[in-house]
């Protein structure tokens, strides 16, 4: 029975080390699950400097765009007959259709024509300001 006790004994202590065990690796667990949540962070601050980065680069104009154009004699009637360059034209377009409201009011999208206006889209009483563009290149020169 000596023997039996002993090896009763010695079996005890091996139970609470197996269960003493995952009560460790529980413990080491948690700091990795701290450092996951940690390493974010970290590449978060690391973007910062990739956008420093983008602004070393300036944009620069088309020089196509910069280009003094002539209008025509029915588009100079609206904006002046000054030679400018094209994105001043448009500029100069938007200033004349808000000050006379012939922006549609239900869909804005739409450019609604005077007579000035009528002659430079070729005829049209309603022209698109996704074609207004369009119409404008065929008195530009």
């Amino acid at each position: 029975m000596a023997t039996k006790k002993k090896a009763a004994k010695k079996a005890a202590p091996k139970k609470a080390a197996k269960k003493a065990a995952p009560k460790k690796a529980a413990k080491k667990a948690a700091p990795k699950k701290a450092a996951k949540k940690a390493a974010p962070k970290k590449a978060v601050k690391k973007a910062a400097p990739k956008k420093a980065a983008k602004k070393k680069s300036t944009r620069k104009p088309n020089a196509a765009f910069m280009k003094p154009l002539t209008p025509s004699a029915a588009l100079g009637a609206v904006v002046g007959t000054k030679p400018a360059p094209r994105t001043e034209m448009v500029k100069k377009i938007w200033v004349y259709i808000k000050a006379n409201k012939l922006q549609d009011s239900k869909n804005r999208r739409m450019i609604n024509a005077d007579a000035k206006l009528k002659v430079v889209f070729g005829g049209k009483a309603q022209v698109s300001m996704f074609d207004m563009a369009k119409h404008l290149a065929k008195h530009l020169s």
